[in-house]
């Protein structure tokens, strides 16, 4: 009988969303997927997020799409602004925009526990394992084995048919065949991203990236408005702080500098006076209810993903930039990526080979235009220009440039359109 006709046993290192994707969409497909988290206990922790349409698709295939519809914002804009607050561009997204799905703002923690819960509800709870980190595998014949050890630091084997690592940035398993890669290379930017209750701003549901390359102000919803008539909004204050490290060329912070307490004080020097028509900057960042600091790294693409029956997949495969809406969407991609190619195809590694195939080169791609400031490079153009403001955009810019640059951006990432949309 052929391997695409039996049930595999996967196991999945890391149960964030790229791994409970794809274990939600295996599992479908009728194998025994077993996830192995690290966290021995998940809370909703983390800020805002967005979903693309065609990651909203997946989910949607899988059942999901009723249970975003009540955690999440449909965003129906991404607007580019100077930091004057002027717009530079709008992109109208989700179905007004000729998508098959809307785009979603989301708190991450939130969609992640939902994620997990659907994961339990179907591969069953003793295959949702808690508190058990994969350090290491090795090939076995048509087997795998994986190290682990528990949460009370206990050393474990677990077999499996087929490993996927989506155990993220510092991938154990990565780190095992590429051990000289060494540290995350930092582009000189530190992010501060949190979280306030605020009136809503524009039509409740816009996405909005002012700034330029040394300072930007990212801000969206990522719930409903509540019945008092504030709604919970997630901003992100980027500023750099190294100039050499355009490219990647910087070695980032220790792991210990990662995901700490962020000070207001830091960014009230570059952002107190960024005071918008529609929202006062200022007054959003003294109201943070948290306030969490990180700097933005990427790491090289890999030349393979692939060693016989493990692959890696999300952050473990193509670590990049939080740039264009792509590091959880990517993941998802990745997910509905590797269950087809182990539906389609005969053999384990074939399966496997084919999913990296058609997974590594784009997402190589996305590093690489995310490098260069992905759809970012829109506000620098505007503030090289007119760094004092503009009376009207077409004195500063061509439209028609604008539109150019985003639809190559959007082209290389993946975005797909209803063919409606683009008549």
């Amino acid at each position: 009988m052929l391997e695409t006709l039996m049930a595999l046993d996967i196991l999945i290192a890391g149960g964030g969303i790229g791994g409970l994707a794809a274990a939600l969409a295996l599992h479908r497909d009728g194998h025994r997927v077993t996830i192995c988290e690290a966290t021995a206990e998940l809370k909703p922790l983390g800020v805002g997020i967005n979903l693309l349409p065609h990651a909203v698709a997946v989910l949607d295939d899988l059942g999901l799409l009723p249970a975003l519809q009540a955690m999440a914002v449909p965003t129906s804009a991404l607007v580019f602004a100077s930091r004057h607050g002027q717009t530079i561009y709008e992109d109208i997204r989700g179905l007004a925009g000729g998508y098959s799905h809307p785009q979603f703002s989301v708190h991450r923690g939130e969609l992640q526990l939902m994620l997990w819960r659907e994961a339990v509800a179907h591969l069953g709870a003793d295959r949702v394992i808690a508190g058990e980190r994969i350090t290491g595998a090795r090939l076995d014949g048509d087997q795998v084995v994986a190290r682990l050890v528990d949460a009370q630091g206990r050393p474990l084997e677990r077999r499996a048919g087929v490993l996927i690592a989506a155990d993220g940035i510092h991938s154990a398993i990565r780190r095992q065949f590429y051990p000289d890669e060494g540290p995350p290379r930092w582009n000189g930017m530190m992010m501060w991203r949190g979280t306030s209750l605020a009136p809503p701003f524009l039509d409740g549901r816009t996405m909005v990236q002012a700034g330029h390359r040394r300072a930007k102000f990212v801000v969206y919803p990522i719930a409903p408005p509540r019945p008092d008539g504030l709604q919970l909004i997630n901003w992100i204050c980027d500023r750099r702080l190294r100039e050499d490290g355009l490219g990647g060329g910087l070695t980032a912070p220790g792991r210990e500098d990662w995901n700490k307490p962020g000070s207001i004080d830091d960014l009230l020097p570059t952002f107190g006076g960024w005071r918008f028509p529609w929202l006062d900057v200022p007054a959003v960042i003294q109201g943070a209810t948290q306030l969490l600091e990180w700097p933005m790294v990427d790491r090289d693409p890999l030349p393979r993903w692939r060693h016989g029956r493990i692959t890696l997949l999300g952050d473990a495969a193509h670590p990049m930039y939080p740039i264009g809406s792509n590091g959880a969407t990517q993941a998802i991609l990745d997910a509905t990526a590797i269950a087809k190619a182990l539906r389609e195809e005969h053999r384990v590694e074939t399966a496997l080979a084919h999913y990296e195939a058609e997974r590594r080169p784009m997402c190589a791609r996305i590093v690489e235009l995310n490098r260069q400031e992905g759809l970012d490079y829109i506000l620098d153009m505007v503030e090289d220009r007119a760094p004092d403001g503009f009376e009207r955009l077409e004195d500063v810019i061509d439209p028609a440039e604008v539109e150019a640059f985003v639809k190559r951006y959007k082209a290389a990432a993946g975005h797909r359109q209803t063919p409606a949309a683009t008549t």
